[in-house]
């Protein structure tokens, strides 16, 4: 009886460490379970920019599209064929008006203008020789006449050959600006074949359409805009100079020519300008565009809404109207005062706590 409880006793003696091990381990690992459930729930809120909407003043316009051009622009092509003898400019130099800038090979020109003034000095000899007669009495009427048509026609002889030259002399019609050209000396030119761009960039013309209905909102002399994919922000002053007198009856569109003032000569012939005709201001509700969600034909905002002791969204429909200078109007859905998300758009869902991020908002 003493030897089996002996052994009794020292069973239990053995289990007592192994059993304190085995609670010790369940005991460790469920803390592990719930330390590593603490964490889960960490992350905090997602930090965004905020704008309060407010009242902004739009300006309603017309926006079309056109095409610029010098004031006066033409290209300068030879009237005769003939070799290429000078070239008298440079590309992209200013000239005024009646500048030479080419000349051709005129000796043909230049021998018969000689001509043509010897036969006149003759005509016009002979002429007064036989007025002298007529006038003392000794040459009749007819033959004095016969001489006077004589000179008449060397003197209109001169003038044909001076024209000749003349052709031979290629001249600016007006003050501008010539282009890029391969014409050199030694080069053969065709009439009608361009030789050279002549452009009056001192003030620039765009000819734009505008439909019928906004006609009574144009005049001429009316101030208005314009921009240019080339200097983005900035906006170039014009008028109105002037407008067509007949309206399209294909487009039911009238053409209105603005003129811009381009003394630093930023504008070139042939860019894309879009011009803006005001047709008044009004005061509306104002978000930022990065802060407007598009989904299909919907538009959508996000609203700060105090929960609790913290801030969460709320997804809210909007109706648009105009879109200017990085903002735009919220005709319905919105009220001055209020808070919305500003930027970063897709980190965030409806109803999701957020935290305003610290400084000057967006």
């Amino acid at each position: 009886m003493v030897i089996v409880g002996g052994l009794k006793l020292a069973s239990k003696r053995g289990q007592g460490p192994a059993a304190g091990a085995e609670a010790a381990g369940m005991q460790g690992s469920g803390g592990e379970s719930a330390g590593g459930h603490r964490g889960g729930r960490g992350g905090g809120p997602t930090q965004v920019s905020t704008a309060t909407v407010q009242a902004r003043t739009f300006t309603d316009s017309i926006e079309v599209l056109g095409v610029a051009k010098g004031r006066q622009s033409v290209t300068l092509t030879a009237a005769t064929t003939q070799l290429v003898d000078k070239v008298r400019f440079t590309d992209g130099q200013f000239v005024p008006r009646g500048a030479i800038l080419v000349e051709l090979k005129n000796t043909e020109q230049d021998a018969g203008l000689a001509q043509a003034e010897a036969r006149l000095v003759q005509a016009q000899r002979e002429y007064d020789r036989w007025k002298a007669l007529g006038q003392k009495g000794f040459a009749a009427k007819s033959a004095i006449d016969q001489y006077q048509s004589a000179y008449l026609s060397a003197q209109a002889d001169v003038a044909v050959a001076k024209a000749r030259q003349a052709d031979r002399l290629i001249r600016a019609p007006f003050s501008g600006v010539v282009g890029l050209s391969d014409i050199a000396p030694g080069a053969l030119v065709n009439p009608g074949a361009p030789i050279v761009t002549l452009d009056d960039v001192s003030a620039m013309r765009v000819d734009f359409q505008v439909p019928e209905r906004y006609l009574a909102q144009l005049a001429p002399g009316q101030p208005i805009a314009a921009h240019v994919d080339a200097y983005p922000g900035v906006t170039i002053k014009g008028r109105i100079a002037q407008l067509d007198t007949r309206v399209d009856e294909r487009t039911r569109a009238i053409t209105a020519r603005a003129e811009f003032p381009n003394a630093d000569r930023r504008l070139k012939p042939g860019m894309m300008i879009r011009v803006s005709i005001a047709r008044g201001t009004r005061q509306g509700v104002a978000a930022p565009e990065s802060g407007l969600q598009v989904q299909g034909d919907s538009a959508f905002v996000y609203v700060l809404r105090a929960h609790g002791k913290g801030t969460t969204t709320e997804q809210r429909p909007v109706i648009t109207g105009l879109r200017q200078d990085g903002f735009v109007e919220i005709t319905e859905g919105l009220r001055s005062g209020e808070q919305v998300v500003a930027d970063g758009l897709n980190k965030i869902q409806p109803g999701q706590p957020v935290r305003v991020a610290s400084g000057p908002a967006a």
